[in-house]
């Protein structure tokens, strides 16, 4: 089994005169312990084509040291990145089964080989507190990096170079930044490659085939995402290929998350499903269907098939919570045990159903297809067109879709009706999104207006499982002579949440009109 490590560290370029200054002096450190030197080994594994590189992923056999063993980097987040490690075992050649599987949404199919070797002279230094805990570790490294031919004829490149990482033990980000300010006072450089791996696969990475960048990229100041603007007359398939190419990449980032246990992994799986198959049915003027309607129905299955598992995991956490906010004098019987037995249950299957359903050949081959599309979209001739005016239309049409939709629940009392709005609210939500790097505040608007009225068509559509859970677990708790009044009464707020949320729909819905009206003009 693997065990997960957080890695918060800087590394920095030196050269061979470089000399490492007193990291005593950094506050909080009274003491620098004598350094101590490892030899390292370590093959490097992935597809032919770089997969895990260009995901900035890296897989690694490592001899020597101590932490010794099969380790993948995960990509970093807020400055950390998590590193699963597993033991050596016997494998050389290739990675075990076990290994690979956090990364197979990345892997897919194909082989992973080796492609690189590094051999590094490491000497490490620890930095200490008063209380004797080490705060970081300072490691100089000497390494020489091979990349092994990528194919017959071709010769291995070696790269050498030295460097030094600081990552953090028992110590703070204010002391890591205390560490980098010494040493870039001593000479060093902040490193130019994020990995060893990158720096000596820079020649294969150059030329390693790219998705276009995605509409969303970089970040602000405060660390959100800033769109990325295209000109209004960039052609209509440029910018498409763009959004698809940033929403395979969500689904790609998504998957790793629920292959490697992350919180809210399967909700975010279905949030991609759902976009990529908004923009192939909203984007069909610029796409050739024929080629992309079967991708849209891969891509709800894969929904369909994590559905029970996300719902059930959002029903019985709102139920907690219900439970929680009532009077004690109100919640009688084991409530809050069989609300917590259900959430054990459904984390379990979920799981297992989320990983069935993420293992299928059929999503494997479909996450190829996703990005055959990407690198070579099927465009048709309206994809020659400018962007704003091919975003306008189909905005547009959308909208136009979701009016009819409200139109029909206006003549109905079934409760699919508000559903089948809700969808259509989804489908507009994404296409106008697609569209606000090319036609920005004015639809800026309309997302935020479609936001707000999915919220309360989302709190009406959960209690439509919410309700017949709390009938499940009463008719339990009544089998095993339990009171079941807190059940009756959970179905009653879970009813009237579902009234409530019709009606903010309906009081809602004429601003949204009014801002649809406003974006078709």
């Amino acid at each position: 089994m693997a065990v997960e490590h957080v890695e918060i560290e800087r590394k920095f370029d030196v050269d061979e005169a470089f000399e490492l200054p007193d990291l005593g002096g950094a506050p909080g450190v009274v003491e620098v312990r004598e350094p101590v030197e490892h030899a390292l080994e370590a093959a490097y594994y992935d597809t032919a084509d770089l997969r895990l590189a260009r995901a900035r992923v890296t897989m690694r056999r490592r001899t020597g040291g101590p932490d010794a063993g099969w380790h993948v980097k995960l990509p970093a987040a807020a400055g950390a990145r998590r590193e699963l490690q597993s033991p050596l075992g016997r494998a050389t050649k290739t990675p075990p089964k076990a290994v690979l599987e956090p990364v197979l949404g990345i892997v897919r199919r194909a082989p992973a080989a080796q492609v690189a070797s590094l051999r590094t002279r490491r000497v490490v230094s620890e930095l200490v507190a008063d209380d004797g805990r080490v705060l970081a570790e300072v490691a100089d490294d000497h390494v020489t990096g091979t990349a092994l031919p990528a194919a017959p004829g071709e010769a291995a490149v070696v790269t050498t170079w030295r460097e030094v990482e600081v990552e953090l033990v028992a110590g703070d980000e204010q002391l890591l930044s205390d560490v980098a300010g010494l040493l870039v006072a001593a000479g060093a450089q902040p490193a130019s490659s994020p990995a060893k791996l990158t720096r000596v696969l820079a020649h294969r990475l150059a030329d390693a085939a790219a998705p276009p960048a995605p509409a969303q990229a970089g970040k602000t100041k405060k660390g959100k995402k800033k769109k990325h603007r295209h000109a209004p007359g960039t052609p209509a398939g440029e910018v498409v290929r763009a959004a698809l190419a940033a929403q395979v990449g969500a689904l790609q980032d998504a998957d790793l998350m629920v292959r490697t246990g992350q919180p809210d992994g399967v909700h975010q799986v279905r949030v991609a499903c759902r976009r990529l198959r908004s923009t192939l049915a909203a984007f069909r003027p610029v796409l050739d269907r024929t080629q992309t309607d079967p991708l849209r129905e891969e891509l709800a299955r894969v929904g369909s098939a994590l559905s029970p598992s996300r719902d059930g995991e959002v029903a019985v956490a709102h139920l907690r919570e219900l439970v929680d906010a009532e009077p004690a004098e109100l919640v009688l019987g084991p409530v809050v045990a069989r609300l917590q037995q259900e959430a054990v249950r459904d984390e379990q299957a979920g799981d297992a159903q989320a990983r069935k359903a993420l293992n299928a050949p059929a999503y494997l081959q479909l996450r190829d297809d996703l990005d055959a599309l990407v690198e070579e979209p099927p465009l048709t001739e309206a994809a020659g067109r400018p962007a704003d005016e091919v975003l306008h239309e189909v905005v547009a049409r959308t909208g136009r879709r979701l009016r009819r939709s409200v139109e029909a629940a206006q003549d109905t009392d079934s409760p699919e009706a508000l559903h089948d709005v809700r969808k259509a609210a989804k489908r507009l939500r994404y296409t106008a999104e697609a569209a606000v790097p090319v036609l920005g505040a004015p639809v800026v608007e309309l997302v935020s207006a479609l936001k707000s009225v999915q919220e309360v068509l989302g709190d009406r559509q959960d209690t439509f499982i919410t309700r017949p859970l709390c009938l499940q677990l009463g008719r339990a708790a009544f089998a095993a002579g339990e009171n079941t009044f807190t059940w009756g009464r959970l179905h009653a707020l879970e009813e009237a949440r579902c009234e409530q949320a019709e009606r903010d729909f309906w009081l809602r819905w004429p601003e949204l009109r009014s801002v649809l009206k406003s974006r078709s003009t």
